[in-house]
């Protein structure tokens, strides 16, 4: 089975999303209103935490964001089982029933910097022909000024490039799409965007920005290596499907999709999935990362943030796999394509639509 993806492209006279890969990105054509930039200045240090569970040293999200959030006791949506559905169709439509754990092409790569990182300005690649320059990206403060990328960092295999910088100091990550470093030097993007106060922050980028056609985090939902060294993950995880609603219909905590499914229950970007928690895990035969994976889908779930090519799990790469890469040995005797054999997909359980939404929160900015 191989990771690679179909790229898509849809045309519409609203604000459109093209999918490449396994991220699926970026706004074609943009409401120049909701390009704001979505953060203040940089707050030295992030917050204390007093997390109780095994993370990963350098992850950025707090208890309190959509990505530690305890789901195994929420609701179920009244159309759950037709989702449920759809989702286990997907998976069994490609790659002979098994759904990707993308762990060599079109994963996260992931740089954590220290202090002393150097930064430079990250050029705009328009790679999809937008024609002007959107506001907040460029220039003073603007989401791609200011970037300490390591000289060494190398973005994720695939036709998306994705690359993730985390600055623990200043707190603030960056995640680019179709990052590269050109033959002279400098780097560029054709989108993605920054993200201050990453500790105090729900876990998504404001105003647009951002490398996922959601709009989340990818950091916050991939494998990490960590977690597979540690035997548990304590978050949830992102998810990948083939199909999605429409994009002028999605669930928080998605700010955008780029879904193009007019399906009453197609399954909405941002959903939060759970896998039923009275399945019992142990019997179900799963490969270990798999059996990782189920047991934090029935405590922290999914959350659907891109389409794709296959319905799909991400795993971390960059820094740790600058010197000798870990999973080969964390996947034990499974391939990357075998690792989610047998996964329970008929057994998910889908939450309400805009499930934990704070009242206070503004609605989405496409009709979420």
């Amino acid at each position: 089975m191989s990771e690679q993806r179909t790229p898509t492209a849809r045309k519409s006279a609203r604000p459109r999303w093209i999918a490449a890969g396994g991220v699926v990105v970026v706004l074609a054509l943009v409401v120049v209103a909701l390009l704001v930039h979505g953060g203040g200045s940089p707050t030295p240090g992030p917050t204390e935490r007093n997390d109780d569970v095994a993370l990963p040293a350098d992850y950025p999200f707090s208890a309190e964001s959509v990505w530690r959030q305890d789901i195994s006791d929420a609701p179920v949506a009244d159309n759950s089982a037709a989702q449920v559905a759809e989702i286990a169709e997907q998976v069994e439509s490609r790659h002979d029933g098994v759904a990707a754990f993308n762990v060599n092409r079109f994963q996260v790569s992931f740089y954590t910097v220290g202090p002393d990182q150097p930064r430079v300005d990250v050029d705009w690649d328009d790679c999809q022909k937008k024609g002007y320059t959107p506001k907040g990206l460029l220039g003073e403060d603007g989401q791609f000024t200011d970037v300490p990328i390591p000289d060494d960092a190398v973005p994720a295999a695939g036709t998306d490039g994705q690359l993730t910088i985390y600055s623990p100091e200043t707190d603030q990550l960056w995640e680019f799409w179709k990052a590269e470093k050109t033959d002279s030097g400098t780097w560029q993007a054709c989108w993605g965007g920054r993200m201050d106060d990453v500790s105090r922050s729900p876990g998504y980028f404001d105003g647009g920005f951002g490398s996922s056609g959601t709009g989340l985090g990818l950091a916050g939902g991939m494998v990490w290596v960590d977690d597979a060294r540690s035997g548990t993950i304590d978050h949830a995880l992102s998810l990948q499907l083939t199909a999605a609603r429409h994009w002028k219909t999605f669930s928080w905590p998605a700010q955008r999709s780029d879904g193009n499914d007019r399906d009453e229950d197609a399954v909405q970007e941002g959903t939060r999935l759970r896998l039923d928690p009275d399945v019992d895990v142990d019997q179900l035969g799963l490969t270990p990362l798999a059996a990782m994976i189920a047991r934090a889908a029935q405590k922290y779930g999914f959350i659907v943030t891109d389409r794709a090519g296959s319905v799909a799990i991400t795993a971390e790469s960059g820094q740790e796999l600058a010197q000798d890469n870990p999973w080969p040995a964390l996947m034990g005797d499974a391939k990357s394509y075998e690792v989610m054999a047998g996964f329970p997909w008929e057994d998910l359980q889908a939450l309400p639509r805009n499930y934990g939404k704070p009242s206070r929160s503004a609605s989405p900015s496409a009709g979420g």
